[in-house]
């Protein structure tokens, strides 16, 4: 994979520093005595704002800690001589403190800063103090410049010389920023140059402004005011579309000329390492193209960039190869020309060999080198302490040989600090470095212990700085092995450190690190770790979503556990907030109703303290179109309008639909009306207009998002007024009395009335071509009509008029008078019971002058009036069904089985039901039972099941037995199925096993004379619960719980003298009256079975019996029987029986008062303390 050109620089520039590091010279503990060493100085040509105190800084390191002195233009700078100037405590750095007053410009002048102790003596580079300039516009009166139309001009800036140069910008004198192009754009040096003058160039006038760095201050010099002179003067939109704009002005077309540099040639010297910048400016209508050229190669790649609409050709970081000739070449459709500019390369002095500090033992050799190059060969000057090497002492252990000085034998007390000086005349380079003569044992530097962690397959690095003298050497091992780490994946280098080219999880381990000398050895510990590195496995993917949707951007991530793992999101590469709308999980993020200003570039950061990954995404939001505007009316006719309009921005969904509303302000005023609609692709349609309507427009545009706000209103338009078209439709006559009929219609809108003082005129007369015609004219949609006969045809005409004329002969309708309640009941009613859920019903219809209406439907009334066993309260509440329109026949269905009913029918038209018929009873024959209500399978051991069961809940008639099937299974395998017949009280049968291991399945049906109802299926449990029931031992027989019912029996007893003691004493305690308690209908405790029904809508009847077996049930009360009709609704049985609802009650004697029986009972003694 080829990596990106700027990734790729950094990437390079991290590997040069991380390669320096490696190799960068040994320290010497500060510990140990040592000469000097400058860590901190201030720039070589240093420039200060004058109204802050100055700052000459100046910092050493040293054993002993050096002293300071300072030089100024070459002489000593006697600091406490002058008291504005002060030194830092244990630094060299000079303050030049001006809060009590004094110029700065007193203490401009080349300073150097002395770091002197007992070893030697260090310099630092020769600091040039200036202070910083700002010098005013120089006043001067600028003339208008006349200049004809298509002429070259420059505007000269002249700027005042300022430190540092100032930057330089054109502006008008109402500050806004001149136009630039290809045709006017500001030089280098600051003028502004037009290829071609035009009259626009007029319209503005012209100032150059100097912004100066220090004080942050902008000065304007007086502005230019330019007249054109022109030979046609013109309008300038017509010629600004021009294709050959200077023709069309009369300007005549010339071939490029130079203003910027002037003549063919010209030479530039520039200095290595710094930018080189090339620039041509030519004059030429139409204004030339700029193309730049290298002769006899190349622009050198990866330097080059062009600037000021490629007038401008900048070379970054020169060096001795941009030498050369390179030339411009201008050039228009008339011509071209050319401008060659020699470049030469000079060099102020630079490194080849930089000296290093040089640490020897006793008796040791060494030696340093200067090595530095420029143009021209810079000249090489040695010093030691300061002063040139030439005058100070003899030393027979040194010499110097041009560039390089050797040492031999070196002895303790030969430590001094040697400069060099590479200078010529473009610059000066100065370096320290110290010779030290030490005789010291090795030491390990790094803290013990040390813990490395790296991500797998990184390369990582292992320090272990050393020191001693002699230089030791040092070897690395792993895990206490005796073979030394060096070569294949691990490389050692001399200051100590080990690099690894890929770490890998088998590296993990304890590194070892010895350094030894002469003098002895020292050692230190690494512990390598090896981590899994940070991945996101799955990462938002862009998005296109609606407004107020919920996405949710994905960032599921794998990583070392054993690292803490921080997630962070940002939007647009900004930190994103998360508000009460957005929700940060483990593995995403979600925003709930997502707005427009969500849009944009999402960023999962996923990172720990070793390393990081990221994904994004672009989440697109899709929103309601913007509002169309600026509408316009134009092509006005008698009918017809253009409006055109200037869509909104779509919002990222493409505009679907545009839909033009109007609005009247005569008949509904401020109410908008759709009018039409229109493609997204158009906007400007012909509207179709309608007479006397004063109309005004909006378009509102639509995208899959919604719609957008209406526009604005456009202009009114008025149209001329007509007759109506078209008359009222939805015209209808119908009675709402026996004695009347109202006619009605759908009034004309605003855009049918055609004119003013719209009305109607009603006419209508009886279904006879004698009869005459009665007419009225009103303005509402309704009139009525008094006095008809009960239910006659009429025919009946509604039309329009305005002012204008009337609208053409409406149409006729029919409309009828009111009408009356039927005279007459359906007679000679027979009933046939089709089964115990329905009956089938004949009548003989009435005849149809006793209707006196629209026959709408014949209506069966029936209602339950007992059921056929005893003891069962029924709900007499009346249904009816219906039979629309004339019929002799229909079918009542959804009975309950094994009832009395009763029946009658009537005749039904708009006004209401007929007289009734003849009521008639009939019974319904016995149906099915329901289900069991339940059924309950218990296992007290292996051996028995238990069954109990309770009665169906709608017998449908006299039960005569139950039916219990029921077979053995396991897993697939089933046994075969056996069959008991019980009898209709019994509720509880016992199984004897034959198989332990087999679950059971039981299929138990209740049975009256008509068949087998519905079965109820249940299974025996599964083995475990059966071992867990084996296991289990009933509660009734433990001994605590007889105790604990013991207790509660005591402490009933207590409650039970405490109120008979409170009795005695005339107290008086509320007695519940026992048909205000709901008991539980299967509660046991009522043993007589009894219960107080609480509904008073469906009271039981009195001397309610027991049914076969003895028990009372409770049935639910559910009265309604609305739905018994066609199309109803109901609760039925599979044979189509309605469960009906049944309620018995025992005779029982109510206690009233205090009677003893009350207050002896132990629930009502309870009910009463309560």
């Amino acid at each position: 994979m080829v990596m990106p050109r700027p990734r790729l620089a950094r990437a390079a520039v991290a590997l040069a520093l991380y390669l320096h590091h490696l190799v960068s010279a040994i320290e010497v503990p500060l510990d140990l005595p040592q000469p000097p060493t400058i860590t901190k100085q201030s720039v070589k040509d240093y420039i200060v704002d004058p109204r802050d105190n100055i700052f000459i800084e100046c910092e050493a390191k040293g054993n002993p800690v050096p002293t300071f002195s300072w030089t100024r233009n070459g002489k000593f700078f006697n600091v406490a001589k002058d008291p504005k100037v002060s030194m830092r405590r244990r630094s060299g750095t000079l303050v030049i403190d001006f809060h009590s007053g004094g110029r700065p410009e007193d203490y401009e002048g080349e300073y150097q800063c002395f770091a002197r102790n007992d070893y030697g003596t260090a310099l630092s580079s020769k600091i040039h103090l200036q202070v910083s300039k700002s010098p005013l516009w120089p006043k001067e009166k600028v003339d208008v410049i006349e200049v004809d139309e298509g002429a070259p001009l420059s505007l000269q800036c002249n700027p005042p010389p300022g430190l540092p140069s100032p930057v330089i910008f054109w502006m008008s004198s109402s500050m806004e920023p001149i136009h630039q192009d290809k045709r006017v754009s500001q030089g280098q040096n600051g003028d502004l140059y037009f290829s071609n003058v035009l009259l626009q160039d007029a319209q503005t006038d012209y100032s150059c402004n100097a912004r100066f760095h220090f004080t942050h201050t902008i000065q304007q010099k007086n502005p230019y005011t330019l007249k054109v002179k022109t030979k046609k003067p013109h309008n300038e939109t017509s010629f600004r579309n021009h294709t050959d704009m200077y023709s069309a002005r009369g300007i005549t077309e010339t071939t490029p000329s130079f203003m910027y540099p002037y003549g063919t040639s010209s030479s530039q010297m520039v200095l290595r390492g710094v930018d080189l910048l090339l620039e041509c400016i030519a004059s030429g209508v139409p204004a030339p193209d700029i193309m730049w050229y290298k002769k006899g190669g190349e622009l050198p790649a990866g330097k080059t960039k062009l600037e000021n609409f490629n007038k401008a050709l900048r070379i970054s970081n020169v060096s001795e190869e941009d030498s050369g000739e390179y030339f411009c070449l201008a050039s228009n459709k008339m011509g071209s020309i050319r401008h060659t500019i020699s470049v030469r390369v000079k060099a102020a002095p630079y490194w080849l060999d930089e000296p290093q500090n040089l640490i020897l033992a006793p008796g040791e050799d060494g030696r340093l080198v200067c090595r530095a190059n420029g143009n021209p060969k810079p000249t090489i000057q040695w010093l030691v302490n300061g002063e040139p090497i030439e005058a100070s002492p003899p030393n027979p252990s040194r010499e110097v040989a041009g560039d390089t000085i050797v040492f031999r034998d070196t002895q303790i007390g030969s430590s001094a600090v040697y400069q060099c000086n590479a200078s010529n005349e473009h610059g000066y380079l100065l370096a320290n470095a110290f010779v030290s003569v030490l005789d010291v044992p090795p030491r390990i530097l790094a803290p013990r212990n040390q813990l490395i962690k790296v991500i797998q397959y990184n390369r990582t690095r292992l320090d272990c700085p050393f020191f001693g003298s002699p230089i030791p050497t040092l070897r690395w091992f792993k895990n206490g092995q005796g073979n030394t780490l060096d070569g294949g994946n691990y490389k050692a280098h001399e200051n100590g450190s080990l690099e690894m080219n890929m770490a890998r999880k088998e590296d993990q381990g304890i590194y070892t690190c010895v350094a030894t000398n002469i003098l002895g050895k020292a050692e230190a510990q690494v512990r390598l770790e090896v981590k899994d590195p940070t991945r996101i496995v799955r990462g938002p993917e862009d998005q296109v979503v609606k407004r107020g949707s919920m996405p949710r951007l994905h960032c599921r991530i794998k990583h070392d556990p054993t690292l803490k793992l921080t997630v962070t999101w940002l939007k647009d590469d900004a930190p994103l907030y998360i508000g009460n709308r957005m929700k940060k999980e483990d593995d995403g993020l979600t925003i709930f109703g997502v707005a427009e200003k969500d849009q944009g570039d999402y960023t999962c950061i996923a990172s720990t303290e070793l390393d990081k990954d990221s994904a994004k995404a672009y989440l697109t939001v899709l929103e309601r179109p913007d509002r169309p505007r600026d509408l316009e009316l134009t092509d006005l006719a008698e009918r017809s309008v253009r409006l055109t309009w200037i869509p909104g921005d779509d919002n990222n969904s493409p505009i679907t639909d545009y839909i033009v509303q109007f609005e009247e302000d005569r008949f509904q005023p401020g109410t908008w009306h759709n009018h039409s609609s229109y493609p997204g692709s158009v906007n400007s349609a012909v509207l179709s207009l309608s007479p006397y309507v004063n109309y005004q427009f909006r378009v509102i545009a639509v995208n899959d998002v919604g719609s957008s706000l209406p526009s604005m209103p456009s202009e009114r338009y008025q149209t001329n007024g007509a007759r109506p078209e078209i008359n009222p439709t939805g015209v209808q006559g119908a009675g709402t009395q026996r004695n009347n009929m109202e006619i009605t219609w759908t009034p004309l809108n605003a855009t049918q009335a055609y004119g003013p003082n719209l009305r109607y005129i009603v006419r209508w007369r009886r279904r006879d071509p004698r009869g005459s015609w009665y007419n009225e004219t009103v303005k509402t949609p309704r009139h009525v009509v008094w006095n008809t006969p009960i239910y006659v045809p009429y025919e009946i005409k509604v039309q329009a008029e305005n002012d204008f004329g009337r609208a053409p002969e409406p149409d006729t309708v029919i409309g009828y008078s009111g009408e009356d309640y039927p005279k007459a009941a359906p007679t000679d009613v027979r009933i046939r019971v089709l089964n115990s859920t329905a009956i089938a019903l004949t009548w003989t219809r009435v005849h149809l002058d006793t209707i006196q209406g629209q026959l709408k439907e014949y209506r069966a009334y029936f209602w339950r009036e007992s059921s056929l066993l005893k003891n069962l309260w029924v709900s007499k509440k009346r249904q009816y069904v219906s039979f629309p329109g004339d019929r002799n026949r229909g079918i009542v269905s959804r009975l309950f089985p094994y009832s009395n009913y009763k029946l009658e029918m009537v005749v039904t038209n708009g006004r209401g039901d007929g007289p009734r018929s003849e009521v008639k009873e009939f019974p319904t024959p016995e149906g099915v039972p329901s289900s069991p209500r339940y059924l309950r399978i218990r296992q007290p051991n292996l051996e028995t099941i238990n069954l109990e069961w309770d009665q169906p809940e709608h017998p449908n008639g006299v039960l005569t037995g139950y039916n219990l099937r029921y077979q053995a299974f396991n897993g697939s395998k089933s046994g075969r199925i056996l069959v008991e017949n019980l009898s209709p009280n019994q509720t509880r049968f016992t199984l004897q096993r034959t198989d332990p291991i087999s679950r059971y399945r039981f299929f138990l049906r209740a049975r009256t004379q008509v068949g087998d109802g519905e079965a109820i299926v249940e299974e025996s449990p599964a083995l475990l619960n059966e071992a867990y029931t084996k296991n289990h031992v009933d509660i009734a027989t433990q001994g605590w719980f007889i105790g604990l019912m013991c207790a509660i029996a005591l402490l009933v007893l207590i409650l039970l003298i405490v109120c008979f003691i409170k009795r005695s004493r005339g107290g008086k305690y509320p007695v519940r009256d026992n048909k205000d308690e709901h008991l539980n209908p299967e509660d046991k405790n009522v043993e007589d079975g009894s219960f107080d029904y609480s509904d008073e809508d469906n009271k039981p009847l009195p001397n309610s019996q027991t049914s076969l077996d003895g028990t009372i049930k409770q049935q639910e009360s559910d009265d309604s029987l609305v739905d018994y009709g066609e199309g109803g609704e109901g609760q039925f049985n599979e044979d189509g029986s309605f469960i009906g609802q049944y309620t018995v009650k025992k005779d029982k004697e109510e206690t009233e008062g205090n009677e003893s029986s009350e207050a002896t009972s132990p629930v009502n003694a309870i009910y009463s303390l309560a």
